[in-house]
């Protein structure tokens, strides 16, 4: 068993917890700037340390005059934007407890996180998101209880300024009194993330794992992060890689924006002009694919220029991290800098020198392809158990194909069978009351089993190699558990199985199996003849619809990221006998993805047909035209032997004819030349004959 091991750099005083740093950085002398809020399109108005410690202050006033004690548990349900950021630091100025909830939550979702982890009181963004924590208060579930939850706070309503008014009467002193409660081992916050049981798994990570994570990462990529650098938010802050970047940031010293629109994310990075990004890989492979689209609208001489602009970029990168560069490769780089690259590096606000990749795997080519571009992108590995980052690229010694080495403070170990094992400063020490699901995850020596096959070389580097596990990691860096959206397609009528995909993908979709035993009775009820095949059954119009109703169902109990936009039926059902089934009826997804990645591959491209009935359709068209020309040339080929037998037979005859003639005047062996040449008629009908048949040749030349 592999096992490594990075000793951690800084150590932190235990009683000190994460509002310690807005202290830090407001008593620098500086006053430095630590955000710029967008007030209007390109419109950034400066928040000093000194500015964001007072707005923190004020609503953490608020907070306490609305009966927000010390443990208490407040949520916020918002898009990536500035007052997440201070309704978060001011919980913690409470000595609260922040609980994250995505935006796109369903409101069985939102109900779980808020009932499980007991919250008193939820921020959310706007009336709509209001609506939908009044349908959480709604659900009828014994196991769900929303009565803790006193209040609904509306950030679009003025709910802030209306807080710090009321907070008024509450001292500075008192507020001191409460953010020095918290040490490093008290909780900040509580992530859910997918369990394998189907409910969300509780996370609660302490200041300390935040504290002492930012103080050892901080010295791993000091070229990142300092106050030289800025960077533009706009991955949901409810993820926890956002969280542990939003307090890195603060405490190494960068200026900090917000984008909570993505369709405006082109706009904000131009009047921001960051120099740092925090991405998922989709991100990059948006860009990239953007690129393409507008190369090729350009024309083919602009797509034939892009595309030899990428191989470039491939080449230079890999020969610069070798230490191989080419004056020929630095010559065509500069080229294709002035041409290409410059402006990639335009789109993204043209300052923008590094990028932290998480959430899922960044496939080399792009990781290439972004370096010759300008933009050194390190990778990260972590789980939201780990407070994200567990291992990162490193910008020294800059490398493309690896999650990097462990941050200081960290150890891991290859289990037997290739499962990364886990232990460090950011590990959580076991989900909330669950020990169900702590006595899956935690080995008895306490190692976190990261459910992620890796390698690890000699320099210490790790390599994900694949995904023990079944949650899905979407191109948008969302886990998604498949199996509670798999149960409730299973509940008709119609499937016999399903299975959802769409790792590294940009969206879910799923593969569904229709059932042979009921299908008869199916068919009838919807109209169709009950003999129908499964494989006629599985292309029929009618049959689509209603699966259709079932993949609108279940997406309603998930959030916008975690629902099915796309499906296929298969033609056969899934059986043990083609190894598709275990024993126990489990569906090994590996042999179901091998034999049946063609339906898969046909989803994200987006064809009108499945791929077998476009093979299918494309093999008779072509067997069609094969015919088509072979029985053309097979006539052809009848006329022209006709007409060749014909000149065979006409010249044949001709050339006998002038073989007779010249017998008849040629010389006899022996005769005198006078008396041959005296003969001068019998010359003039050779001629003749002869000129006939060159004539008739020449006039067949020309007809053919």
């Amino acid at each position: 068993m592999k096992e490594i091991h990075s000793p951690q750099i800084v150590t932190v005083d235990p009683a000190v917890n994460i509002t310690d740093m807005v202290e830090r950085r407001a008593q620098d002398s500086r006053n430095p700037l630590v955000y710029r809020v967008q007030k209007s399109t390109g419109n950034w108005v400066p928040v000093t340390a000194k500015d964001f410690r007072r707005q923190v202050i004020d609503l953490a006033k608020g907070l306490m005059a609305a009966g927000i004690g010390a443990g208490d548990v407040v949520g916020i349900m918002s898009r990536t934007r500035y007052e997440w950021t201070l309704i978060d630091f001011a919980i913690w100025y409470a000595g609260a407890v922040t609980v994250p909830v995505y935006e796109t939550s369903s409101p069985a979702q939102a109900a779980w996180a808020l009932s499980h982890s007991g919250a008193k009181a939820i921020f959310v963004e706007n009336s709509k998101l209001a609506d939908v924590i009044g349908q959480a208060r709604e659900l009828t579930d014994d196991k769900l209880s929303l009565d803790a939850l006193k209040d609904v706070w509306v950030i679009d309503d003025s709910i802030l300024p209306t807080l710090v008014s009321a907070g008024s009467s509450i001292s500075d002193e008192g507020v001191e009194e409460r953010r020095s409660l918290a040490n490093l081992d008290t909780v900040a916050t509580i992530v859910y993330t997918s369990g394998t049981t189907g409910r969300p798994k509780a996370c609660p990570i302490t200041h300390g794992n935040f504290v002492r994570l930012s103080a050892n990462t901080k010295l791993t990529i000091p070229e990142i992060a300092n106050e030289t650098n800025s960077t533009l938010l706009f991955l949901p802050l409810a993820h926890v890689l956002g969280r542990l970047i939003q307090v890195l940031a603060f405490d190494a010293g960068l200026t900090v924006g917000h984008a909570p629109n993505i369709k405006n994310l082109s706009t904000d990075l131009a009047s921001f002009q960051p120099t740092m990004l925090l991405v998922v890989p989709r991100v990059f492979e948006k860009v990239y694919e953007g690129a393409i689209k507008k190369a090729e609208k350009g024309g083919k001489v602009n797509a034939k220029l892009f595309q030899r602009s990428v191989d470039v970029a491939i080449k230079w990168s890999q020969a610069k991290i070798a230490g191989k560069m080419t004056r020929a490769l630095t010559l065509q780089h500069r080229f294709y800098d002035k041409l290409v690259y410059s402006k990639l590096r335009d789109a993204m606000g043209g300052k923008v020198r590094f990028a932290v990749s998480g959430g899922g795997r960044l496939a080399p080519h792009y990781g290439h392809f972004y370096h010759a571009v300008g933009i050194e992108v390190v990778e990260g590995y972590g789980l939201t158990e780990t407070t994200a980052p567990l291992a990162v690229g490193r910008i020294r010694n800059f490398d493309i194909g690896n999650v990097g080495t462990l941050i200081p403070g960290g150890s891991a170990r290859i289990a037997e069978d290739g499962e990364l094992e886990f232990k460090g400063i950011g590990l959580i020490s076991g989900y909330l009351n669950n020990p169900e699901e702590n006595a899956a995850a935690f080995t008895e020596d306490g190692w976190f089993r990261t459910g992620d096959l890796a390698r690890i070389d000699d320099d210490g580097k790790i390599f994900i190699t694949g995904r023990k596990k079944e949650i899905i990691v979407t191109a948008g860096g969302k886990n998604v558990m498949p199996v509670p959206a798999e149960d409730r397609l299973r509940q008709s009528p119609f499937v016999s199985q399903a299975m959802l995909v769409g790792d590294e993908k940009p969206f879910i979709s799923a593969l569904i199996t229709l059932d042979p035993d009921v299908l008869p009775d199916e068919l009838e009820r919807i109209g169709l003849p009950p003999t129908l095949s499964l494989k006629e059954a599985s292309t029929n119009p009618r049959v689509r619809e209603a699966i259709q109703k079932f993949i609108d169902d279940a997406n309603a109990f998930v959030s916008k990221a975690e629902s099915i936009r796309e499906f296929r039926i298969l033609d056969k059902d899934f059986t043990e006998a083609e190894g598709h089934l275990t024993p126990s009826m489990k569906v090994r997804r590996k042999q179901v993805l091998a034999d049946f990645n063609s339906y898969v591959e046909d989803m994200y491209n987006r064809t009108k047909s499945t791929v077998s009935e476009t093979a299918a359709h494309t093999a008779e068209r072509v067997q069609e035209l094969r015919a088509e020309q072979t029985e053309k040339w097979d006539q052809f080929k009848a006329v022209q032997a006709e007409k060749i037998q014909e000149f065979t037979e006409t010249q044949g005859q001709k050339l006998h004819e002038l073989a007779d003639k010249i017998q008849q005047v040629a010389p006899l062996p022996g005769a005198k030349d006078k008396d041959a040449a005296s003969n001068s008629g019998a010359d003039e009908q050779v001629e003749k004959a002869a000129s006939d048949w060159v004539e008739v040749t020449e006039i067949e030349k020309d007809s053919q």
